[in-house]
Order: C-alpha cells, then structure tokens, then sequence
C-alpha cells in the first residue's frame, strides 16, 4: 500500500507540473485551428503533384484533426494514397502538446518534427510511384475538416477539454511507468521493452497503430523516462495517425486499399526507426 501511494504521489506530482503549459497549448492551438482549418483542408485537396509535400507539413501541426480529414479526402478520391501517407506520418497527435508541457525537452520537438517532415516527403512520393492513383478534381463540397465541429463553443471549452482528457491519459502513463520501474526496475523495464535493441522501433511501430490518442502519449512518456529510443519514438508517432486510421478504415470501404496503407505505415516507421537508431545512437 505504501508503495502504491508513493508511486501515485509521484505521478501526479509529475503530471500537474504540466498543467499550465499543457492548458496554454491547447489554448493556442484551438485559436489557430479556427482561424485557418478550413483553409488548410482546401489546400490539402487541392495540392495534387505537391501532395506529399503539404501533407507532410500540415501533419506536423498537433493533434490528429489533419490526418482525419486526410483519411475522408482519401476515402473520396480527392488526394492520392502518398499524401494520406505523408500526413499520417508527420502526424504526432497528442505527443507534441506533452512535449511542450516539459520545458527541458522543447529542443527535441524541431528535432522531432524535421525527422517526421523529411521522412513524410519521401515516403509519400514513393507511394505515389508504386501505388498510383490520379485523385478526382476537388469539389465545393466539404469531406470533413480539421477534426473539431464546435466553432460555435469558442476555444475555452474545446482547449479546456482536451488538457483535461490528455491529463489523465498522462497521469495513467505516469502511474504505470511508475508502478513497472518500482516492481521490475528500470533495467528490467528496459530489456522487457527491447531497450538498447535495434528491435526496439518495431515494438514501438505496432504500438502507434492504436488508433488511440492514448498511444502517442505512452510513446512520449516512455521516452521521456528514458525507456524508449529516439528512434523508436519516430517509429511509433511515424505510424501514430490518431483517429485518422479508424476514420480510414470505417469511411474508405476498400478493404485491400486500407491494409495496403496500414502496411506500409507499420514497414515504414520500423525501418525509418531503425535507421533513426543505427545513426542516432
């Protein structure tokens, strides 16, 4: 019992340092998501050859309202399977906001985001070469947007929310790092999830699979411990589009085409991870 208690202590602890900053980036980022989403989205569809290129940057922005509304222009036939693969791909979710609640790690983030960026680009370009598909012309008509129906609400309610929601997600991660490095220790933790191991990125790729924002959250924690690699933190945000995988696979009703991208999204940040290791260290 004393143990638990300790462990809780610490955790939360941990997570309401994070509070305020977390609360200031949602903040800022509902105010930005309603000046120019719709914007963007329009940009996005109408992008065609240069789709790789404003996917991927238009993935960086946090959260994973870009890759929902990428996998309903997919679904479509607005913009090709290279583009849907380069904003999955830049796609972090919630890792960047945690992030930018840690004042010591804000240097990683361009780090992070670079990597993402180029690795985006060119996965999405050769996707196009061996999977093409020539998108339709856009239309007036609207294929979802950025992820979030409440313009109405304002940006208080929304920002308010998400830091709510995402602490928790936080606060559980940090319990059950806590909880696994006092039963089993940090090494032990360690070699359980292939630590120091080239292997290591292919564990963190099927983990950004979930389809869950919880995902990318236990990635950047464990990370942030010092459990996960760099490159196993690209591999699994790499394949961590949040959401926008299920949107995908409810709204595009291709079975082939969707195990077709949910391949590659798994090959693609295993071996991006790993080559991130090998050079990284």
């Amino acid at each position: 019992m004393e143990l638990f208690l300790h462990v809780a202590e610490d955790a939360l602890l941990d997570t309401l340092k994070m509070l305020p900053f977390l609360f200031g980036t949602y903040l800022l980022m509902e105010y930005l998501e309603h000046r120019a989403s719709r914007q963007m989205e329009r940009l996005l569809a109408g992008s065609h050859r240069l789709g790789p290129v404003v996917g991927a940057a238009l993935g960086l922005v946090p959260q994973c309202g870009f890759s929902v509304v990428a996998a309903n222009l997919y679904s479509g036939g607005l913009i090709t399977m290279g583009t849907l693969i380069a904003v999955f791909i830049a796609t972090s979710d919630e890792a960047i906001p945690v992030l930018l609640s840690q004042p010591g790690s804000w240097g990683l983030i361009g780090r992070l985001l670079a990597v993402k960026l180029v690795l985006g680009v060119l996965a999405g370009f050769l996707v196009d070469l061996l999977f093409r598909r020539a998108p339709a012309q856009a239309s007036g008509e609207e294929h979802g947007h950025a992820g979030h129906e409440h313009c109405e609400e304002g940006i208080l309610r929304p920002a308010l929310g998400h830091t709510v929601q995402i602490f928790f997600f936080v606060l559980l991660a940090n319990l059950l790092l806590g909880g696994a490095v006092e039963l089993l220790g940090q090494e032990r933790l360690g070699v359980l999830l292939l630590g120091n191991s080239i292997f290591q990125p292919v564990v963190a790729a099927l983990v950004g699979l979930i389809p869950n924002c919880a995902a990318s959250v236990l990635l950047t924690s464990l990370y942030l411990e010092g459990t996960l690699s760099f490159g196993a933190l690209v591999a699994g945000l790499s394949t961590g589009a949040g959401v926008g995988l299920m949107v995908l696979l409810r709204t595009n009703h291709k079975p082939k085409e969707n195990l077709t991208v949910v391949g590659l999204l798994a090959a693609i940040g295993a071996v991006a991870g790993m080559a991130v290791q090998l050079v990284a260290g």
